[in-house]
């Protein structure tokens, strides 16, 4: 960890270089080193942060600009070679709702410029995550006169289509992203069905999007010991164990899958739900959003048959994993499914929601079972019969591990810095390497 960064390459802005220098990624209204699970942490901070990681293990550094949340939080922090972690002052420096976000962001693109000008730093591509971003990096072009691509990570029009009334995005941000569509130099989609309704819905430029999904760790997320893994978070040996990662969030379909589980319990005498995300008290008491699970679960009897820990650092999920004989992925909509991944990486079989990138991510039958997300009855079924067939579940768990193996972070960097090549290089379409990951 550093305060200070001094930057070796040329300070002067439109001073051509030789290709591709330095790239500048922004993750506005969330850092890459929150804890995993809570509000507004999840799949992406995981994303940005390995993303970038994998990308300078290949020769091209990153700076990461994320907002200042806390007073102490130093200005420059080093995650791991050739990748900074930058905290801007924009707004007060506490967490923020992200829907109050926007007023803040002319002042953290003005913040981001003079630390450029300040630490002589050049960036020449702009990696923008999540419509904030996108914004941002609009705003930075009058400064950097540098092309940008952006990861929606998430839009407003798809996750409105499945969200309840109470929790639909915003009206500012449905139009700041069709907004988005057009001005962005190129954009990068997580699975072919957000690129078609990017296309076909929003009617943006095919030429300028590419497909390249998110990716896993391979060499953390990979099989382990049951049984030492289960002693390890105080699970009987015994238990079938269903696992869900993730916030406690209703698009992530918790609601969906306490229901579920409610069926599972009735025909699977010694089935026990495992809960990593959401909030616990000092006394390891659930709190907030996660409260509210735990009075359901008492209300329907089940609490006894529930663990609850909270958020988990990354390196800690594949304990849990290779603890669970299945994982449950029930959300509403999911960009990518990164749980589903990291669970198949573990060798573990997966039941998710016909959504978004899991129907891309989970093989029907081979790694898993797909079905609806607003089906209770359909997920219940296809976790007890994994339950029930240890042969299933080991069949399942061998191909999901190699399944996985695709979304190598190695081989999701190569693509990503085949994009910021072709934009450094003045491209403004064509963008996508030929050997597409989902081909």
């Amino acid at each position: 960890m550093t305060d200070t960064y001094t930057y070796p390459g040329p300070s002067v802005f439109g001073y051509e270089t030789d290709g591709l220098r330095r790239v500048a990624s922004i993750s506005v209204h969330t850092s890459p080193l929150a804890s995993l699970g809570g509000k507004d942490a999840g799949g992406m901070n995981v994303y940005v942060r390995e993303l970038s990681c994998h990308v300078a293990s290949q020769g091209l550094p990153v700076d990461i600009f994320t907002r200042r949340t806390s007073p102490d939080t130093p200005e420059v922090q080093t995650i791991c070679d050739n990748v900074n972690l930058i905290s801007i002052a924009a707004g007060p420096p506490e967490p923020v709702d992200k829907n109050t976000l926007h007023k803040y962001l002319p002042a953290f693109a003005e913040q981001m410029a003079l630390y450029a000008l300040r630490t002589g730093v050049r960036y020449d591509v702009i990696h923008a995550h999540y419509w904030l971003s996108g914004l941002t990096a609009e705003l930075l072009k009058r400064y950097w006169n540098i092309p940008y691509t952006l990861m929606f990570h998430t839009t407003a029009h798809m996750k409105n289509r499945v969200s309840p009334a109470g929790e639909q995005e915003t009206p500012l941000r449905a139009a700041s992203e069709q907004r988005l569509v057009d001005m962005a130099d190129s954009i990068i989609a997580a699975n072919p069905d957000e690129r078609a309704d990017l296309i076909w819905r929003q009617h943006a430029i095919a030429s300028k999007i590419c497909t390249i999904p998110p990716g896993v760790d391979v060499d953390l997320f990979r099989p382990g010991n049951r049984s030492q893994c289960r002693q390890a978070v105080g699970i009987d040996e015994n238990a079938k164990v269903v696992l869900f990662v993730g916030r406690i969030d209703p698009i992530k379909g918790i609601d969906t899958l306490l229901s579920a589980f409610a069926q599972v319990a009735e025909e699977v005498d010694d089935a026990v739900l495992a809960i990593v995300g959401g909030d616990l008290d000092d006394a390891g008491e659930p709190v907030g959003p996660l409260a509210v699970v735990r009075d359901r679960l008492i209300e329907s009897g089940l609490i006894d048959r529930v663990r609850f820990y909270g958020s988990q650092p990354q390196d800690r999920l594949p304990v849990f994993y290779a603890a669970a004989d299945v994982v449950s992925v029930p959300s509403r909509y999911e960009s990518f499914g990164l749980v589903a991944v990291e669970a198949m990486a573990c060798g573990v079989p997966v039941v998710a929601s016909k959504a978004g990138g899991l129907i891309f991510t989970v093989e029907e039958g081979e790694t898993g079972f797909l079905a609806p997300w607003d089906r209770p009855e359909a997920h219940a079924a296809a976790i007890a019969s994994i339950l029930r067939d240890s042969a299933l579940a080991d069949r399942m768990g061998r191909n999901g591990h190699a399944a996985a193996q695709r979304f190598s972070w190695q081989t999701v960097a190569a693509q990503v810095i085949h994009v910021y090549q072709r934009l450094a290089a003045g491209q403004r379409g064509n963008f996508c390497d030929k050997e597409e990951i989902f081909a």
